[in-house]
């Protein structure tokens, strides 16, 4: 699993296994959210199976899954808060993309061009947030 650093606390990913939960507590994560809507792929893990095994590493998990449809999900700012809360935090979709958009759309007015440049230059497909602060 590769991890993407998007600021000091918040680094985003793939979907990671059950088993990679014990190692991310050990990296000093001590957050995990979900982004993934449960049964998005075949044999992807659930949140619940997921949030056991990020319970039993000592770790909180954050249960905000969004698609296209309900993009950027209910509370944004709890969100943003969790992301600058001064923890270490993994957020986790399918490809890592979501994350990066809704870590972008968490953003002050005052930050959100720079960290909308941030995550472009990494590679991040930022459409969502284009649709979404118009």
């Amino acid at each position: 699993m590769q991890l993407i650093q998007l600021s000091d606390q918040c680094f985003v990913a793939g979907q990671p296994s059950p088993e990679d939960m014990a190692s991310l507590a050990e990296q000093g994560f001590q957050h995990i959210v979900c982004n993934r809507p449960d049964g998005e792929s075949p044999g992807q893990p659930t949140m619940e199976v997921m949030a056991a095994a990020a319970a039993a590493a000592g770790m909180t998990f954050m249960r905000y899954p969004v698609d296209a449809t309900n993009f950027p999900g209910d509370d944004l700012t709890a969100l943003g808060q969790l992301f600058d809360g001064g923890d270490r935090v993994l957020a986790y979709c399918r490809t890592g993309t979501r994350c990066a958009n809704l870590w972008v759309m968490t953003r002050g007015d005052d930050a959100v061009m720079d960290a909308f440049r941030l995550a472009q230059g990494i590679g991040f497909d930022l459409s969502l947030v284009q649709l979404h602060r118009r």
